[in-house]
């Protein structure tokens, strides 16, 4: 069995240093998730079968052949393992093969220039993939919107500026368009229909898709312990570091989302797969 992984975090938006929307957790949420599968020998801490992408390094093309490299050659039975940290946003669909009118996107570090990855890239780089391949897609990104209930609370408080969401408005010549028409319904990336559970069941799915929020949220990243870290990931992998590799994808699921809660965040994690692939033991 081949196990791989593809780790993407950017805090560093071109252009390279102060001026792009930059963040500060992703990095470090990179480093976190690869330590956290390494320890638990999910998969293994070689270049082999790990490839980390992080701040200028991650383009919109390293991006796109780190998927190629990570679907290429798999077999039924093998792990793939996709997580992204960094800016999430949305822009109006000029195929017309969207429901809802929106693409969801991740944003690259050179977004501006070379565009963002929408949802309908994810699907093509994961179209082809054998029956029995186990990938999981992890995005610590927001699906849409930019404000959340924590912002004001921690207003109030003044502790706002210690929390930064990971949402970026869309390029102009996309964005007129979805503020031109705010009917559009919200839809969150790789998600065939709008949620309202934290566990969605969706038959025939080749992958699982573990999302930071739910499809109106942003996701949050802030000082942990000192350190900046997505809110999602942080807790992703301090659950799952502690209960092993035993534990189900809905008991994971729903741990993060007791323990992120228990922060006094709003965000609300959402697990996507089929019934059976959502009731057996993470990362199988």
């Amino acid at each position: 069995m081949t196990k791989k992984a593809l780790l993407v975090g950017i805090n560093d938006y071109a252009p390279v240093g102060a001026g792009g929307p930059d963040l500060r957790g992703c990095v470090n949420d990179v480093q976190d998730m690869a330590n956290t599968l390494s320890v638990l020998d999910i998969v293994p801490a070689s270049p082999t079968t790990m490839r980390i992408l992080t701040d200028a390094r991650a383009t919109r093309g390293t991006i796109m052949s780190g998927l190629k490299w990570l679907t290429t050659g798999a077999k039924s039975g093998d792990l793939l393992i996709f997580h992204y940290s960094g800016h999430g946003s949305q822009v109006i669909d000029v195929e017309g093969d969207e429901p809802d009118g929106k693409d969801e996107t991740i944003c690259p570090h050179d977004f501006a220039s070379a565009g963002m990855i929408k949802d309908d890239d994810l699907r093509q780089a994961f179209a082809n993939l054998p029956a029995g391949v186990n990938l999981d897609v992890i995005l610590d990104s927001c699906h849409s919107g930019s404000g959340t209930r924590e912002l004001a609370a921690l207003a109030t408080t003044g502790d706002a500026l210690s929390v930064s969401y990971r949402f970026v408005e869309p390029p102009i010549d996309w964005g007129f368009f979805l503020d031109a028409n705010p009917s559009l319904p919200v839809r969150g990336i790789l998600k065939p229909k709008k949620g309202v559970k934290d566990i969605s069941i969706a038959a025939g799915l080749n992958h699982v898709l573990w999302a930071g929020c739910r499809d109106n949220q942003t996701s949050a990243e802030a000082a942990i312990g000192g350190i900046y870290r997505g809110v999602f990931t942080y807790n992703f992998c301090k659950v799952l570091r502690g209960a092993g590799v035993t534990i189900t994808r809905k008991n994971l699921d729903s741990q993060v989302a007791r323990n992120i809660k228990a922060m006094g965040y709003a965000q609300i994690p959402q697990l996507e797969g089929t019934s059976a692939s959502c009731a057996q033991q993470a990362f199988t």
